[in-house]
């Protein structure tokens, strides 16, 4: 998986968060498959098509938080995870 630090795409641009869709019992295999990637100040109450109970992996960037909720439009339990 990258760093934290390393969540910068080629162009420069932040990125707060990517979450991966593959999973894999090996380390370093499990950061792999479909990217969905989350800018600075993203606010999204339900995943996009096709990601919902999808997502395996995840990496935050520095400086940054990601919530996610257990029930779509940020219904149920929260979790936050950071860098």
């Amino acid at each position: 998986c990258p760093t934290a630090a390393d969540l910068r795409p080629a162009n420069g641009t932040r990125v707060c968060a990517q979450l991966y869709a593959d999973n894999s019992p090996y380390y370093d295999q499990c950061c792999a498959g479909e990217v969905l990637v989350v800018p600075p100040g993203s606010d999204v109450p339900y995943m996009p098509r096709g990601w919902s109970g999808r997502t395996s992996s995840l990496v935050v960037g520095t400086r940054c938080e990601l919530t996610v909720w257990s029930r779509r439009a940020k219904g149920g339990k929260s979790r936050r995870f950071s860098a």
